[in-house]
Formats: structure tokens, C-alpha cells, sequence
């Protein structure tokens, strides 16, 4: 007789492993938007003449800041994404970072906001009278300044929110822990840039060489989210029971 055939058991499937592709996809997001957004906006948006600058090139402003805006929310949606995760094993902190990386979007937010208002500035003092120019010159540069002092803001923010979680990803170990202190010495690092813009009133990307060692961690842990997942440590359960000896017939 033939054999009825009998299903094979289905491994389970991780629970968590959606949880890391979310997250892993949404660090993607975020910096490809900041460093695309970045790349179309520093060279209209450096020298004496940047209003003049913005005004031929307002589609390209408008496309980075629309790339802000993305990186912005995408920001706060990794913080959320591994909450779940984080607040079964640290809650103040995952809570804490989700708190600074939404302070880190509304910074972001407003960076964006700024710098669409200087399309509009800019647009106005190509056509405005030359007694306007320099009123009109006054609100381009109080716009940059404050979109100086946003983005400032957003990059400490973020780097609170960002050691916060590395450090629980270290204590936890869902991520290998190379891969957590490479993140806490790529915040230390930017800190370091923010401390060094803030006194020398530089923008922040001057200081690319801080900047470049959290954005291709912040790859690489997107890559290892994307395709390995959470690295779950499970309790080792030891055998105490006692083995009895044998009596001898």
C-alpha cells in the first residue's frame, strides 16, 4: 500500500524578524534622504550670493528640502520601530530615544521650512528694487541662520537618541556588539562635530570626517537588520537534577 504522505513540521517564524526589517529599512531611508538632501543643497546654498543662487535653482532647493523632510520623519520612525524591542529589555531608554528623535524631526522639520523659504525670499529679490535688496538680504541670512541652528539642534538630538539605544543594543546584545560600539563612538564623533560648529559657527557639514563614521554604521547595521535580524539571547537552562546511583541487582 501506498504510504499517505505527511506534512513536514514548518519552523516557526521569528516574530521579531519584521520588527528588523522595518527598522532596517527605515535607517536606509533616512540616510540616503540626509545625504542626498545634503549633496543637492551645500553647493547652491554656500558663498556671498546663495540668494541669488537659490533663485536659478529652486527645483533642486525644493527637492532637498522635500529629502529633509523624508530623512525627518524616517528618523523618528526607527526609534519607534525598536521600541517594541528595546522596552522588553531597557524601558527608560527606549523611551528616552524615541523622545529625542522626535525632538530630532521637529528639528529637522524646521530646517526644511527654512530653507523653502528662502526659494521664496529669493524669488522676491531677483525682481524686488534695488533699495529692497538689502532688507530682503537681511531675511535670507536670519533664515539660514536659523536653519543653521536647527539642523544643530536635530544632530544632537539625534546623537542623545542614537547612544541611547546603541547602549541598549550593547547591554541586550540584539545586534552584535561591535556592531553597538561602532555606533557609540560614531555619536561620540558627531558630537564632537556639533560642539565644533556650535563655537566655530560653521555649518555641520563642514565637518563631513565626524559626520562619515555613524552614516556608514548606520548602513552596515541596516544591511545586518535587513538580512540576519535581531540576534535574540536566550537563557542557557543548566541540569541540576541530581542523578541517583544505580543499585545493584
Amino acid at each position: 500500500m501506498t504510504q499517505p504522505l505527511v506534512d513536514q513540521p514548518r519552523s516557526p517564524m521569528d516574530p521579531n524578524r519584521p520588527t528588523a526589517l522595518i527598522a532596517g529599512v527605515l535607517l536606509i531611508c533616512a540616510t540616503v534622504a540626509s545625504l542626498a538632501g545634503t549633496a543637492l543643497e551645500q553647493p547652491v546654498l554656500s558663498g556671498a550670493d546663495y540668494l541669488t543662487k537659490v533663485s536659478g535653482s529652486a527645483t533642486q532647493i525644493a527637492a532637498g528640502g522635500l529629502l529633509e523632510l523624508i530623512a525627518a520623519g524616517t528618523s523618528v520612525g526607527i526609534a519607534i520601530s525598536l521600541y517594541p524591542m528595546l522596552r522588553k529589555r531597557v524601558a527608560g531608554l527606549a523611551l528616552a530615544s524615541v523622545v529625542f528623535r522626535t525632538i530630532e524631526a521637529v528639528m529637522y522639520t524646521g530646517a526644511a521650512a527654512s530653507l523653502l523659504s528662502l526659494v521664496l525670499v529669493s524669488q522676491k529679490i531677483a525682481q524686488a528694487a534695488t533699495s529692497e535688496r538689502s532688507s530682503l538680504q537681511l531675511v535670507g541670512d536670519s533664515l539660514m541662520g536659523m536653519r543653521q541652528e536647527f539642523t544643530l539642534a536635530g544632530v544632537f538630538a539625534f546623537s542623545v537618541g542614537a547612544v541611547m539605544y546603541y547602549f541598549a543594543f550593547y547591554q541586550s546584545r540584539l545586534i552584535p556588539r561591535w556592531l553597538s560600539g561602532w555606533g557609540v563612538v560614531g555619536v561620540l564623533l558627531i558630537l564632537a562635530a556639533c560642539v565644533s560648529a556650535l563655537f566655530s559657527g560653521r555649518p555641520i557639514t563642514t565637518y563631513a570626517t565626524l559626520v562619515l563614521p555613524i552614516a556608514v554604521q548606520e548602513m552596515v547595521l541596516a544591511v545586518w537588520l535587513t538580512t540576519k535580524g535581531f540576534s535574540e539571547q536566550r537563557p542557557v537552562v543548566m541540569n541540576t537534577a541530581i542523578r541517583r546511583p544505580e543499585v545493584m541487582a
